[in-house]
């Protein structure tokens, strides 16, 4: 659109304003992309996986506030430039155009969001004040998109307009079927209520859900829903959790470490508690699976997913490994299930006790050959603290683990 519309025109204000209809444009389609990011559609969340989205939105939205800054200067310094005013009567004309207040207040809620995005701050905000914030971004697009029909690049064609349209109706659709129908039609048809809620270690609880019809929901091991615990202090937020068994008996099954508020009153839930629960979600399951070993490595709480896959993937004796970090025996979470697990199957079990830093490192490149001599001709699946996830992807690839075979989804919200 900006090609077809673009004078060549080298004065001042001509290259600022194309340089504003271009920013402008690639801002717009920025937008577009990062809500369908958000929009929870399960073809893109299990083809790209949940770890990877979350850095593609993230790496996405410093993009479209950096094209945004741009294009609100280049647009300034333009019109001051065709006009020959100064910055702040150029910024007082422009408010007075069509959408452009709106849009102001529009690109001021997305740069909110991307200030309470930002790792510093959002260390120190409530996971319920983060994604109240977050949701300013539905705001702010709606506020920017009459700005958009009103600029020279998509009000010169009609054609171009409702195709500008046409993108924005799309991605609302997506957002309003995934993010809104598909959690309420889920809630009605499968009637989800807590009927356990057990200790399996120092912090951590397993929370068992019933409900109707649940092989519907396709569930694979690996993969996480979103949990919605309609308890008192507790119905405001969704988090998301990895199953840590299959799903059976219409029962599903997970297991959590108390890391804030939230999952620490997850241990009063009651059972009754009526659960809205959206996915499944993730991509860390049998599909990515390349060769017949498979090494399952696990990091503290991040043994859920593990766990559900290491009752569960195909496998003979001897073709399937878990190793198990944690800082001591004390902090081992569901470890008679996968003892048993290993006893069943003829499969590998070690545990890689140790506080971090210590002097022994359990996931040198070394360590892990030890015990997985043939460790480069196996598949990996990974999950673990971010920390951890990087440590050992880093000693996986120094021991020879081409890249294309760990298979990784970072255990943290």
């Amino acid at each position: 659109m900006w090609g077809a519309q673009v004078r060549a025109d080298l004065r001042v204000a001509g290259v600022f304003a194309g340089g504003a209809h271009l920013t402008g444009l690639l801002a717009g389609y920025g937008v577009l992309v990062m809500l369908v990011l958000m929009a929870r559609v399960p073809a893109i969340e299990h083809g790209v996986g949940a770890d990877r989205l979350a850095r593609l939105h993230a790496l996405g939205g410093r993009y479209v506030l950096s094209l945004c800054a741009a294009h609100a200067l280049l647009a300034l310094c333009g019109y001051a430039a065709h006009t020959g005013t100064g910055l702040p009567r150029a910024a007082l004309d422009l408010l007075g155009y069509p959408g452009l207040a709106a849009a102001t207040v529009g690109t001021a809620l997305l740069a909110a969001v991307g200030v309470t995005s930002a790792r510093a701050v959002r260390r120190r905000l409530a996971h319920e004040t983060w994604r109240a914030a977050h949701l300013l971004t539905y705001l702010g697009a709606a506020l920017a998109f009459a700005h958009q029909l009103a600029g020279p690049d998509i009000a010169g064609s009609l054609l171009t307009g409702w195709l500008w349209a046409l993108a924005h109706a799309t991605v609302a659709v997506l957002l309003l079927w995934y993010r809104l129908v598909v959690p309420v039609r889920q809630a009605l048809r499968h009637s989800l209520r807590v009927i356990e809620v057990r200790d399996e270690g120092p912090g951590v609880v397993s929370v068992v859900v019933q409900g109707i019809g649940l092989d519907q929901l396709r569930a694979e091991p690996g993969q996480f829903f979103r949990w919605r615990f309609l308890g008192r202090r507790l119905w405001r937020t969704a988090l998301p959790f990895s199953l840590s068994a299959p799903v059976r008996d219409d029962t599903m099954r997970i297991t959590v470490k108390a890391a804030g508020d939230h999952t620490r009153r997850m241990r009063r839930l009651r059972p009754g508690t009526r659960v809205l629960a959206t996915g499944p979600f993730g991509a860390l399951t049998a599909h990515r699976r390349t060769r017949r070993k498979v090494l399952l490595l696990a990091g503290g709480v991040g043994i859920t997913p593990m766990r559900a896959l290491f009752e569960t993937l195909p496998g003979g004796p001897g073709d399937l490994t878990l190793l198990y970090r944690a800082t001591s025996a004390a902090h081992l979470v569901l470890r008679e299930e996968l003892e048993a697990i290993a006893a069943r199957r003829g499969a590998g079990l070690h545990y890689l006790l140790g506080a971090s830093g210590a002097a022994f490192d359990p996931l040198s490149p070394q360590a892990l050959r030890d015990l997985v001599p043939d460790l480069a001709e196996h598949d990996v699946y990974l999950c673990g603290p971010p920390g951890m996830s990087a440590a050992a992807t880093a000693a996986l690839l120094r021991a020879g683990v081409p890249a294309q075979r760990i298979h990784a989804e970072d255990f943290a919200f």
